[in-house]
C-alpha cells in the first residue's frame, strides 16, 4: 500500500485494486485565514486527482475544498460517503459534478472490486464537525490503514477488531479558536492554551496506545495563518500556550512518551507500507524543512498575499440589511428550538464594527425571547465582536454554518459570563431547517436516555459514560481528588455535586465508594 502525502489531512492511497484520494484541501479556508502547511498548492494535482475513489471525512472547509474538488478531481471517481444524518455532503458533491456514490453502511466492511476493503465510521453528534465527522479504514492484501484524521471516536475497538493496523494517521494539533480570541489577560490565554495543548497530546497518545499500529502518521494540522492580522497564531514565537504545534513538535513530544514509530508526510512524501514495515521518501529532508519553518512561512505569506486581498475585497455587501436579514433567518429557527434555545439560556450579542473601523452596531440574538433585536444595554451570556462585512457576507451567501466559517476564521474576539456553553456554537452551526431539526432530535434522544451502568474510579463510583458525548470513562476518565476529567475532550466534573465545571449542563452521577447510599442520579441540565 502506497501512501502519498498531499498536505494537511489529505493523502492518496494507492493499491493494485484502486486508489483513494482523501480530504484534498488546497485553497484558503474560513475567510482566508487558514492555509495548508506545508504548502501543497504546487503539487501535480492534475495527476493526483485521477483516482478511482474519493473520500472526504466531513464538511469542514479544510477537508471539503469545493473549488479544488471541482477543478482538479476526476468526476469519474466514486465518492465514498459516510452515513451522515443529513444529505448535505452528497448534495454538495452533486453540485460539483460528481455522480458516482458508494453509501457506506456505518461500521460495516465493504469489499470493492479487486479485493480492496473499506469501512467508514461516522460520528453524528451535533458537536462532531459540521453535523458529522468520520474515519476511514482500508485493507488490501493484508495491509491495514486507519485514516482517523480529525475524528474523535470514544474508542477504536471497532477498527482493532478487524486485525492489526499497520498505518495510523490522526490529528495531533489544534483546530479551534480557543483560547486565542477570548478577551483575557495574556497570562490567562497562555495558561489556558498550554492546558489545551497538553490535552491534545494526551488524547493523541491515548488513541495511539489503543490501536498500537506499526506506524503513526501525524496529520490534519496545523494550518498556517498568513494574514498579517493572524500571523501571531503560528507556532513560531516561543509561546508555550500556542495550540498549533507542527509535525516536528509532535515527533519531539512523542519521543518523550517513548514513541519511536512516527512518520511525517510532507506534501509529496511517499510511504510504502507493508506488513513488515514502511519505507518513506521525502521531497526534502523533514528536519531541514522544519528548521527553516519561519522562512517557508514568510515566503508563502508574500506569495499568497494577493489571494488574501482578493478574498477580503469580496466580503463587503453594504446592500445587506444585517439586522433585518438576521431576523428573517434566525427568528424562525428560534421559534422551533427547544433544547438549543434552553441550553443557551440567555441573549448572545454581536458587536459589528463598521467599514470605518470604529462605529459599532450591536445586535442581540435573544434565545429566551426568541427574537433578534438591537442591543438594549442588558447583560448577555456571550459577546462576539467582528467586522460587519463578515456577517454581511455570511448573510449574502446564505451560509447555514457560522462555526464552519466565521468562528473557525479566528477573525473575531469573544467574551462570556460563566462557563463554556456548547449550545451557543451548536445553534450557530445549525442555521437551516434540516440541521436544526436534526440537532433538536439528537439532544432530545440523548437527554431523555439514562445511563444505568456505574464504574469505580479511585474513591468514587461514577456513571460509565461521560455526560458530554458518551465517552467510556473506564478509558478516558481520570479522578484527581474530588474532580473527574474526561480526557477525550478535557471536560471536568465536580464529583460531590456532579456539576460540570467545563460547560453548562451535563451533570454526572457519582458517589463515594464508602457512601451508604448513592447520590440521586443527576438529570442532564440544559
Amino acid at each position: 500500500m502506497r501512501v502519498t502525502g498531499t498536505g494537511h489531512a489529505s493523502m492518496r492511497i494507492d493499491t493494485a485494486a484502486g486508489s483513494i484520494l482523501c480530504d484534498p484541501w488546497v485553497n484558503p479556508a474560513y475567510f482566508a485565514s487558514w492555509f495548508p502547511f506545508p504548502d501543497n498548492s504546487l503539487l501535480d494535482w492534475e495527476t493526483l486527482g485521477q483516482v478511482d475513489y474519493l473520500y472526504v471525512s466531513h464538511l469542514h472547509r479544510d477537508h471539503f475544498d469545493a473549488k479544488h474538488l471541482r477543478d482538479f478531481i476526476s468526476k469519474d471517481a466514486t465518492v465514498l460517503l459516510p452515513e451522515f444524518p443529513t444529505s448535505e455532503m452528497e448534495d454538495e458533491f452533486r453540485a460539483l459534478g460528481f455522480t458516482k456514490f458508494l453509501r457506506a453502511p456505518n461500521e460495516q466492511v465493504v469489499e470493492l472490486p479487486g479485493g480492496l476493503k473499506i469501512m467508514i465510521q461516522a460520528l453524528t453528534s451535533p458537536t462532531d464537525g459540521p453535523i458529522g465527522d468520520s474515519s476511514l479504514w482500508v485493507e488490501y492484501d493484508g495491509v491495514r490503514l486507519l485514516n482517523q484524521n480529525d475524528a474523535r471516536p470514544t474508542d477504536l475497538s471497532v477498527f482493532a477488531e478487524l486485525g492489526h493496523v499497520h498505518a495510523h494517521l490522526l490529528q495531533f494539533s489544534g483546530a479551534i479558536w480557543y483560547p486565542m480570541v477570548y478577551e483575557l489577560p495574556q497570562a490567562a490565554k497562555t495558561a489556558f492554551g498550554k492546558q489545551k495543548r497538553d490535552r491534545q497530546f494526551d488524547r493523541t497518545w491515548r488513541y495511539i496506545d489503543d490501536l498500537k499500529a506499526d506506524h503513526v502518521f501525524p496529520i490534519a494540522g496545523p494550518p498556517c495563518f498568513l494574514d498579517d492580522a493572524l500571523w501571531q497564531f503560528n507556532d513560531i514565537h516561543g509561546d508555550e500556550g500556542n495550540i498549533f504545534p507542527d509535525q516536528s513538535v509532535f515527533l519531539s513530544e512523542y519521543a518523550k512518551v517513548g514513541g519511536t514509530n512516527g512518520i511525517v508526510l510532507l506534501p509529496g512524501s511517499v510511504a510504502e507500507v507493508t506488513t513488515e514495515g514502511a519505507s518513506t521518501t521525502h521531497p526534502v529532508p523533514v528536519e531541514e524543512f522544519f528548521a527553516n519553518k519561519v522562512a517557508h512561512l514568510e515566503e508563502m505569506r508574500e506569495r499568497k498575499r494577493p489571494v488574501i486581498e482578493a478574498e477580503k475585497a469580496s466580503w463587503r455587501h453594504p446592500e445587506v440589511d444585517v439586522l433585518g436579514e438576521m431576523k428573517r433567518r434566525i427568528e424562525p429557527l428560534l421559534d422551533e428550538s427547544i433544547y438549543l434555545a434552553k441550553g443557551v439560556g440567555g441573549p448572545v450579542r454581536f458587536d459589528l464594527v463598521g467599514y470605518d473601523g470604529e462605529s459599532v452596531e450591536s445586535i442581540v440574538v435573544d434565545f429566551p425571547g426568541k427574537e433578534v433585536r438591537p442591543y438594549a444595554d442588558e447583560k448577555v451570556r456571550y459577546r462576539f465582536r467582528t467586522e460587519r462585512s463578515l456577517i454581511e457576507h455570511l448573510l449574502f451567501i446564505d451560509e447555514v454554518d457560522w462555526v464552519n466559517s466565521l468562528f473557525l476564521s479566528c477573525r473575531f474576539s469573544a467574551a462570556r459570563i460563566g462557563q463554556y456553553n456548547e449550545f451557543v456554537y451548536a445553534f450557530f452551526k445549525c442555521l437551516s431547517e434540516e440541521r436544526l431539526q436534526y440537532a433538536e432530535g439528537w439532544y432530545d434522544e440523548h437527554e431523555r436516555s439514562t445511563d444505568a451502568e456505574d464504574i469505580t474510579l479511585g474513591d468514587w463510583v461514577v456513571q460509565r459514560r461521560c455526560p458530554h458525548l458518551k465517552a467510556d470513562l473506564t478509558r478516558f476518565g481520570i479522578v484527581d481528588g474530588d474532580q473527574l476529567t474526561c480526557q477525550l475532550h478535557g471536560w471536568r466534573f465536580d464529583l460531590p455535586s456532579g456539576r460540570c465545571l467545563t460547560s453548562v449542563g451535563h451533570k454526572v452521577r457519582a458517589h463515594r465508594v464508602d457512601a451508604e447510599t448513592p447520590a440521586p442520579a443527576g438529570e442532564a441540565v440544559i
